[in-house]
């Protein structure tokens, strides 16, 4: 079974569960993966946390990843970017692999580029939240892979990027997409071939903006999605029905011991 760690927020997940259908082979309602939703959004806010404005989500996301493991899950995605400031910490206690959405873009961006016969990517831009910018996992992860990441200014991401994002979720997309225009271009003239759309409201707007011959947008949540079924279909242990619910089989799902804090289990909800 495939856990997926949402609730940040409940139509993120709604939209990653849909493309994670989407981009899974299946010809019958059985050939789909088996999948477990974890859908609390009662997780405190990830952004305001990184930046000193809130308490940490950890022990609520650690509660997530017990839930999923605990109920059969051999491999975990979370369509949140800017949860997976976390992800090492999670990954630490979790024994199922959790897969990282950097990796996934990082995935895409090699499997786009081998498919449609284009040439290497070396530099991207990122749209995302301030949030995520300011903990710099994309930053990082990219830089281990020889990629240079691009960000918007800080004026930019203030006056531009964060009240597009604002505006998405007001259901003001033309908006958001007028705001975002010129942080496109701005990130294009200083090299980035490809845009990595690090938030979930950036590909609403955005989605009718991407050049028809070159593909510029690499929607993150998609890429997850797609690496999820790959994993799936390539990687996953293979476990016959017969050994499901053994002893052999519980203990692959033993949560590793996690220091926590009061108030981290789901009793909470």
């Amino acid at each position: 079974m495939f856990g997926i760690l949402g609730g940040m927020g409940p139509l993120a997940t709604a939209d990653f569960l849909r493309k994670f259908i989407e981009s899974t082979p299946a010809r019958t309602d059985q050939d789909h993966i088996p999948t477990l939703v974890h859908n609390i959004p009662q997780i405190p806010d990830r952004s305001a946390s990184i930046l000193g404005d809130g308490p940490s989500p950890l022990p609520v996301l650690l509660a997530g990843v017990r839930f999923l493991v605990e109920n059969g899950a051999c491999a975990i995605a979370i369509p949140c970017n800017t949860a997976h400031h976390w992800h090492r910490d999670l990954q630490t206690a979790s024994p199922v692999p959790i897969l990282h959405i950097v990796d996934s873009v990082r995935w895409a961006l090699t499997h786009s580029t081998a498919k449609a016969d284009q040439p290497t990517v070396t530099q991207v831009g990122l749209l995302a939240t301030t949030g995520t910018l300011t903990a710099g996992f994309y930053q990082r992860r990219l830089a281990d892979h020889g990629l240079v990441c691009h960000t918007p200014t800080p004026e930019d991401q203030a006056d531009r990027v964060m009240p597009a994002i604002a505006r998405v979720k007001a259901g003001q997309i033309d908006e958001a997409r007028d705001l975002l225009r010129g942080v496109v271009e701005r990130l294009r003239a200083v090299g980035a071939q490809r845009l990595i759309l690090g938030c979930t409201e950036i590909p609403l707007a955005l989605a009718d903006a991407d050049p028809p011959a070159t593909p510029l947008f690499l929607d993150a949540t998609a890429a997850l999605a797609r690496h999820c079924v790959d994993w799936w279909t390539h990687e996953r242990p293979h476990r016959t029905p017969a050994t499901l619910g053994s002893t052999s089989d519980t203990n692959l799902f033993t949560f590793r011991q996690h220091k926590q804090t009061p108030g981290s289990d789901l009793s909470s909800f």
